[in-house]
């Protein structure tokens, strides 16, 4: 990392946090800007699969997502009323990993947080770029405060509507609407569930999944063309309404819903974009580069796995810092791919009342080749 003294990463959220990690236990002077001055995160919960707690653990998170979030076994299939139909036996991927976790995306924003902080990471929030130019050695960057850097690597982590993209990767493209939307809902845990759980049969595929001793997430997808914003006020009785025919542990959520429940609602969108992800010293990663659909589950580990492939590809000696980042997109471009167009597959099928055995080979996989090491 010689020639890599000070890195800029736009976007605080989990895989510019990951990057962040990674690259400040090189040595390197490392910024990040996010343009909420809060710095929040949105959403419900988050699965967290045996890929993606492999990553976690490079990053010396495992412990802390296992004390403040839950691990599982497997999963459990019903029909959506209830009746149990099989077990899954995931196993874990190595010694030291659990099979699969999910924890409250808050709480697992606010674990890399302090992390972040804990390596001196310098943090400015309520700030994005506003120009980037690529010069010998570096990038000139003017900040939307009207201030100045110079940054020997920008970071691109500023997601599915990236301002980085839009400076400074005219090729790439707009993400596109998939046809479908996904509800999620923050519950307490139901008693005696220790495994996340599906529930197939119905128009529209649910699952739960535990985030911690006492609490859970319920996602279902549905279908929506017409990129539904769904005003706060009524998300209450319209989920409320998705759910009535379910039976087990939805029906056991559902009957505790209320007015203050978490829930959100948001179409989804999706794009695998094209090489370059580089320009210069500028670089993509996350959701910037390959926004996903939640199908896999893998959405935020291949953003953490992006952050740690660049900091290999940068600390390879000998090597400059664009061929390394050269190298970092050309690892990473296959896998990214294949979760983009595996989720929207899995998306399609169901759009089509497609059978659960065509949904579980696209599953079945997908799953075997995120086995395999980044």
């Amino acid at each position: 990392m010689s020639t890599l003294n000070n890195v800029l990463i736009v976007g605080g959220g989990i895989g510019g946090m990951a990057t962040a990690i990674r690259l400040a236990r090189t040595g390197a002077t490392i910024d990040i800007v996010d343009v909420d001055p809060d710095w929040r995160v949105y959403g419900a919960g988050i699965t967290i699969t045996g890929s993606t707690l492999r990553a976690y653990k490079r990053l010396g998170l495992i412990e802390a997502i296992g004390t403040h979030g839950a691990f599982t076994d497997g999963t459990r299939m019903f029909r959506y009323d209830g009746v149990w139909i099989n077990d899954l036996e995931e196993p874990p991927l190595e010694p030291g990993i659990p099979a699969v976790g999910g924890i409250l995306r808050p709480i697992l924003h606010r674990i890399m947080q302090e992390q972040v902080r804990a390596l001196d990471v310098g943090v400015r929030l309520g700030v994005t770029v506003d120009t980037l130019a690529n010069t010998p050695g570096g990038v000139d960057v003017v900040f939307s405060d009207g201030t100045r850097g110079r940054y020997d690597l920008v970071v691109g982590a500023d997601g599915i509507f990236s301002r980085v993209r839009e400076l400074a990767f005219p090729h790439m493209v707009k993400t596109a609407f998939t046809g479908q939307g996904c509800w999620r809902i923050v519950g307490a845990r139901p008693p005696g569930m220790n495994r996340g759980e599906f529930y197939f049969g119905h128009t529209n595929p649910a699952g739960i999944t535990a985030c911690g001793p006492d609490s859970v997430y319920l996602w279902m997808l549905v279908e929506d063309h017409e990129h539904v914003r769904i005003p706060e006020h009524e998300m209450h009785d319209r989920f409320r309404a998705l759910i009535a025919d379910f039976g087990g542990n939805v029906a056991w959520l559902r009957e505790r819903m209320t007015q203050d429940s978490f829930i959100n609602y948001r179409p989804l969108e999706a794009a695998i974009q094209p090489l370059p992800w580089t320009n210069g010293r500028i670089a993509l990663l996350g959701d910037a580069a390959h926004a996903t659909t939640p199908h896999l589950a893998s959405g935020a580990g291949l953003a953490v796995e992006d952050g740690l492939v660049l900091g290999d590809e940068l600390e390879r000696p000998g090597v400059d810092v664009e061929t390394a980042l050269a190298a970092y997109a050309a690892r990473r471009f296959d896998r990214c791919r294949l979760v983009v167009e595996y989720s929207l597959a899995i998306g399609a099928i169901q759009l089509a009342h497609g059978s659960p055995e065509s949904l579980s080979a696209f599953y079945d996989k997908a799953q075997r080749e995120l086995a395999a090491e980044y």
